[in-house]
């Protein structure tokens, strides 16, 4: 099976927007209720294109498995330098080397953007599956937010790993275009 990882396009919205809901519906890796509808996803989709971020999609035998993109760790400007990454897989394809196709592909559009620092934050301490990935990518655990969400009954947590990118503290950045 060959994962092929790619940027992202309008028509993979139906099947973001469907791995999504799954995630929001059964899972703790977003602390949304309620999943978004497709004009929702393409707007927010949208938004991440236009900032200069990476959106990418990963397909196995033409379809859609997964996707991956990073966003602004924070607005505020001294934080333009770092990114949160953000990977959802199709149910079904979770362990078969999707997410660590999306995260690795990731993690090289990011430094050839120039930024530095990327961070993951990661819904629930018992995601097991994504910590191990993003450790095996070179992330380190900085930090938990203890039962900072309450989702599917139960307090959750929150799992914060960082990365360096490129260069990383050794030299200052230069400004993105």
């Amino acid at each position: 099976m060959t994962v092929l990882v790619r940027p992202s396009a309008a028509s993979d919205l139906p099947a973001v927007a469907a791995i999504y809901a799954h995630a929001v519906r059964h899972g703790t890796a977003s602390f949304e209720i309620e999943p978004p509808d497709e004009a929702e996803i393409a707007r927010r989709r949208e938004a991440i294109l236009a900032g200069g971020y990476p959106y990418l999609a990963a397909e196995i035998e033409g379809a859609v498995a997964g996707y991956a993109y990073a966003g602004p760790y924070r607005t505020r400007p001294a934080y333009r330098f770092t990114v949160e990454d953000s990977i959802y897989v199709a149910p079904g394809r979770q362990g078969s080397g999707v997410g660590r196709a999306l995260l690795a592909a990731l993690v090289e559009a990011c430094e050839t953007l120039g930024f530095r620092q990327m961070v993951a934050v990661i819904g629930d301490s018992g995601s097991r599956g994504s910590i191990r990935l993003h450790e095996s990518l070179g992330f380190r655990p900085v930090g938990v937010l203890e039962a900072i969400g309450y989702k599917h009954g139960r307090w959750l947590d929150t799992v914060l790993m960082q990365r360096t990118l490129g260069h990383g503290t050794a030299t200052p950045p230069q400004e993105r275009a």
